[in-house]
């Protein structure tokens, strides 16, 4: 009967991750689709509301999603919830090429195709979690030596990042305010764990509101998330989407994966071909967000390769190993209209905050 309900509880968990992938990308296309109704009228501001139910429908979906996501940990381990939180942009990029009609290109396609690949690879082997059914257990696991360390590192390197090094090197560095936000991160995760946890014992009859944890629980998470918010937004302020969404995405990816394996024990009992699927799947997904974020201003499809090719076959000169004029020009050559596109901004210029890290605002 335990292995049963794991099971079941796995599969809840991950269903309700990958919905709440679907509603945040589907808000991040209902977004866009309002900025370019604002600017057909004149106004490129994101606050100048003219439509409001559509940006009542931006946030019921991205309340909806972020809901899916908070339910998400109570079910299903961290180490899978976690990196699934890439299908957002997935879902974003497809839909954004069938309803805002922008073109994936190839680099975007084969990203879509590899962040599935990786998905699906982490969740064949995803690591099984220690049974905690109480914030009793949940309590216990938190006064654990190894979680203690690791916290008080945590707290250590962020302080120093904030109050040391992110007034000197925050404005020049994009990897400091993304540590910030990474490594509060992982508590956030392991709060949003616990609270899960507490949720489920309120539905069943337990009285959760005068344990002193559940209260610790909430308030550290409230802290975190601003804290989040803040460094995160400072990123995306300074420096490009396209660069920041990646490498944030491994930074708190990872620190996550750390957290929930010194917290909650997910990877003592894998084998090694787990350990080694669950990873490549992982970097499988990196390599896949890559693709998508710093190649999509460039116009690359199958049709222009063999374009390309036919016409180096035909004889184009090449000189001293630099490629012709005329295929740098093809594959490099975009429309006044992508350029229009890229001035608005695409979907993946709000950032969810998947599994812990805060989706960047919609804009009042």
């Amino acid at each position: 009967m335990g292995q049963d309900r794991g099971k079941y509880d796995f599969y809840i968990g991950l269903g309700l991750a990958i919905s709440s992938s679907i509603f945040i990308g589907g808000s991040f296309i209902l977004k866009k689709k309002g900025l370019l109704r604002l600017a057909r009228k004149g106004s490129m501001r994101a606050g100048d509301n003219h439509f409001p139910s559509l940006e009542c429908l931006v946030l019921v979906t991205m309340g909806a999603g972020e809901a899916a996501n908070f339910a998400a940990y109570a079910f299903a381990p961290a180490t899978l919830v976690t990196p699934l939180g890439a299908l957002s942009v997935l879902v974003s990029a497809v839909l954004s090429s069938y309803f805002l009609t922008e073109r994936l290109n190839l680099h975007g396609k084969l990203g879509c195709l590899l962040s599935i690949l990786g998905s699906t690879t982490m969740v064949i082997h995803a690591p099984q979690e220690e049974e905690i059914s109480s914030l009793e257990d949940m309590a216990k696991k938190l006064v654990d030596p190894g979680f203690v360390l690791f916290a008080t590192l945590v707290i250590i390197v962020a302080l120093i990042f904030i109050f040391v090094v992110g007034p000197r090197h925050g404005q020049t560095n994009i990897l400091v305010y993304i540590t910030i936000c990474s490594v509060i991160g992982a508590l956030s995760v392991s709060c949003v764990k616990g609270l899960g946890i507490g949720i489920k014992e309120a539905i069943a009859g337990k009285n959760v509101v005068k344990n002193p944890l559940a209260w610790v629980l909430l308030l550290s998470l409230v802290a975190c998330v601003s804290t989040q918010i803040n460094y995160l937004n400072k990123a995306l302020d300074i420096f490009n989407t396209s660069l920041v969404t990646p490498i944030y995405y491994v930074f708190f990816t990872t620190s996550v994966l750390t957290c929930s394996a010194i917290l909650f024990k997910e990877w003592e009992h894998m084998g090694a071909d787990d350990v080694i699927g669950t990873l490549s799947g992982f970097f499988t997904i990196i390599v896949g967000i890559f693709l998508l974020h710093a190649f999509k201003d460039v116009s690359v499809s199958l049709a222009t390769l063999a374009v390309s090719m036919r016409k180096e076959e035909r004889g184009f000169p090449t000189a001293n190993g630099m490629s012709s004029h005329g295929t740098y020009e093809l594959l490099h050559s975009e429309t006044m209209e992508d350029v229009e596109d890229r001035e608005m901004g695409s979907p993946f210029d709000s950032v969810s905050r998947r599994n812990g890290a805060m989706t960047s605002a919609v804009s009042n």
